[in-house]
């Protein structure tokens, strides 16, 4: 999807309606949904390819414009005149978001599209370390090309690392990683769980896992950090990463790309959490959704070990 920044100035309140003017200085296209996560994971030093369709139409050309100068791969992309490109338009005024406007259609892709695209990526899965569903809940992803998609990563012995969304929740039985956040564990699992009720969350994973078999999990719980749940379902909580909030916007994206990466690259769950913690905070400084190049994180992680020896 674009990820469409309208950025200008507040100074003024509309006499028409008790809202803020925003006059607009600057407009900013920038690769959103699944693209930040692979533009996370090719600024941490991977070679990441997108799967996904897009309109054939102005927001769709933009998108491939904003693939190039990022040198991406799009040969798995599916150009249909069939439904148009998401865009997410996001208002800022005085490095403040003050409105999100959202243009898509989220129907399904055709059965015959959704062939089409499997033809595409089949024979290409050889060549990859990790395969990752970034679920907005688009229309992209259907119950049928989830599981045949996960059958062919199997198939490749292919950990397969999962961000949901309620629709299709329950269809990555036998991911290796299963990355909810507390809103949609509460909501798949009819819960009222809090932040800060770690056991009642680890006694809902279990129950997670017993519907729906996987490896690990990993539980974002915003400014409460992740509670993750190895294949031992040994519990491991992280406080969040934080030095001031600016923007949440891409923080779970982030997080999903450290804990790929860091799975394909042989890292530990842990190993990786501790890692996807920290670009989860620095993101959250950043105003918009921006990914978090690997200098940036290296030089967190040597700040907060050097910090952590001076309080030893």
């Amino acid at each position: 999807m674009v990820d469409r920044y309208l950025w200008g100035k507040v100074e003024r309140i509309s006499p028409e309606a008790p809202v803020p003017v925003v006059d607009i200085s600057r407009e900013e296209n920038r690769l959103g949904g699944a693209a930040n996560v692979a533009l996370n994971l090719r600024a941490l030093g991977a070679a990441p390819v997108l799967c996904g369709a897009i309109g054939a139409d102005a927001e769709g050309e933009s998108f491939c414009q904003l693939l190039h100068t990022h040198h991406f791969d799009d040969s798995l992309l599916l150009h249909t005149p069939e439904r148009r490109t998401t865009v997410k338009v996001r208002i800022i005024g005085n490095q403040q978001q003050m409105l999100r406007v959202d243009k898509e259609d989220r129907s399904y892709l055709s059965s015959l599209q959704r062939q089409e695209v499997l033809k595409l990526l089949a024979p290409r899965l050889q060549e990859f370390d990790a395969l990752v569903f970034q679920d907005y809940d688009k229309g992209f992803l259907h119950p049928t090309f989830i599981a045949e998609v996960m059958q062919l990563a199997q198939q490749h012995g292919l950990p397969v690392v999962v961000d949901p969304k309620f629709q299709h929740f329950w269809a990555y039985a036998h991911c290796q990683l299963f990355k909810p956040n507390l809103k949609e564990l509460n909501e798949a699992l009819n819960l009222r769980l809090q932040k800060n009720e770690l056991e009642a969350l680890a006694r809902a994973v279990a129950q997670l896992r017993s519907r729906m078999p996987h490896r690990h999990t990993l539980v974002t719980l915003s400014e409460a950090g992740m509670l993750l749940l190895d294949e031992h379902m040994q519990p491991l909580h992280l406080p969040a990463h934080y030095r001031q909030i600016t923007d949440v916007s891409g923080a779970g994206d982030t997080v999903l790309s450290l804990m790929a990466l860091g799975m394909a690259a042989g890292f530990s769950p842990a190993q990786s959490m501790y890692f996807a913690n920290l670009a989860g905070g620095l993101v959250c400084e950043e105003v918009g959704v921006v990914p978090v190049n690997r200098h940036k994180l290296v030089a967190e992680a040597e700040r907060v070990q050097q910090a952590n020896l001076r309080t030893e």
